[in-house]
């Protein structure tokens, strides 16, 4: 059997989800390649939709909210959307590829070639492909219903969301979002290296591209006594720049890195934006969490998700960040309780179970 893994590069949560699905696949010795789903069938497009991705975000994620909320009530209509038809386009290059590299099974991480995949299989002419739609996310996105995959793969507690979008309860896998069983249980505790020792270590994540005002935050913050301050950029070098000119000994000041697992097993507390995947990370290694900074839309239904179920802090704005931060710090027993409900509602063997299904059905 051979798997091709898909994702586009619009947030780093989709390709993160698909590199851990990959990772689980080659552990358990199954043929697989991951490929961004533009360097199949469009190039050009892969920069074009970066940089509208990236535009979209600006002013706060306001103009991102826009095109969400009008997504939402597009969705309402049942008229086949033009996010479908755009990705329809491209179904004879996909298919080729597929054909042509002898895939039995696609995995995608991300709405577009799910679409791309279901007018292919639409298509009398095409043999009918076997997929898997990963949703990111706690929340269905917009246009998710126009997809037919075999599977959707998407976390307990969320079966009712899917069926408001007309997706049947058995064609959803509830193994919850798949983080490998190295990342969990691989972390390693880095607090010397980071040179803290007795402090107590506040996790700042970001996301992959470091959006949120977080300075005047680390200010307030680094007042605290005995309390170091870790902050994860991603790719925002202005951010990191900003950072560094603060010149702080409590203040660890981090770029793009590669071993988040390792840094969230050594704090005490974390501040993460609430994309679908580092929310999963986070709750998957059992760490008090604080959601700061949701992209508005997505990341505010995975907010509420959390919050629901108690696996979380809110904090709406500057003030609430840095007046939950202190009353986490200080209330072991909330603590607890936040870690204890992640138990109970996220998988830390997501992947595992993936895979153990994929080696069983197909």
């Amino acid at each position: 059997m051979k798997i091709l893994l898909l994702s586009c590069s619009t947030g780093g949560g989709h390709n993160s989800c698909a590199r851990y699905i990959e990772e689980e696949l080659k552990s358990n010795n199954i043929d697989c390649e991951f490929k961004d789903f533009y360097d199949i069938v469009n190039e050009k497009a892969k920069n074009i939709s970066e940089k509208i991705y990236l535009k979209s975000l600006g002013n706060e994620g306001k103009i991102f909210k826009n095109i969400y909320k009008m997504g939402e009530l597009y969705s309402k209509t049942g008229i086949k959307s033009p996010v479908y038809l755009v990705n329809k386009i491209h179904k004879k290059k996909l298919y080729n590829y597929i054909k042509n590299n002898n895939i039995d099974l696609v995995i995608t991480t991300h709405l577009f070639p799910a679409l791309t995949l279901t007018s292919i299989n639409k298509d009398k002419d095409y043999n009918n492909i076997h997929f898997l739609f990963v949703a990111t996310d706690y929340e269905p996105c917009p246009f998710m219903e126009e997809a037919k995959p075999d599977y959707f793969i998407t976390n307990k507690g969320l079966e009712e969301k899917f069926n408001k979008k007309k997706i049947s309860t058995d064609k959803l896998l509830t193994t919850g979002i798949p983080v490998s069983t190295r990342f969990i249980k691989q972390a390693k505790n880095i607090r010397k290296d980071l040179n803290v020792n007795n402090e107590t270590l506040i996790l700042i994540m970001l996301g992959s591209m470091g959006f949120g005002s977080i300075d005047t935050v680390i200010t307030e913050l680094l007042k605290q006594e005995n309390t170091k301050i870790c902050v994860v950029c991603g790719t925002n070098k202005n951010l990191f720049d900003r950072l560094n000119s603060i010149k702080n000994q409590n203040l660890i000041v981090l770029g793009f890195v590669s071993n988040v697992n390792d840094l969230i097993y050594s704090s005490d507390i974390v501040l993460s934006k609430p994309g679908g995947l580092s929310s999963t990370e986070i709750a998957s290694i059992r760490k008090p969490l604080l959601h700061i900074f949701p992209i508005p839309g997505i990341e505010t239904y995975n907010t509420k998700f959390f919050n629901k179920r108690n696996m979380n802090l809110i904090c709406n704005n500057k003030e609430e960040i840095i007046s939950n931060c202190k009353y986490l710090l200080q209330n072991k027993d909330k603590q607890k309780e936040i870690i204890s409900n992640q138990e109970k509602y996220i998988n830390c063997n997501s992947a595992k179970n993936l895979v153990d299904f994929i080696k069983n059905n197909y």
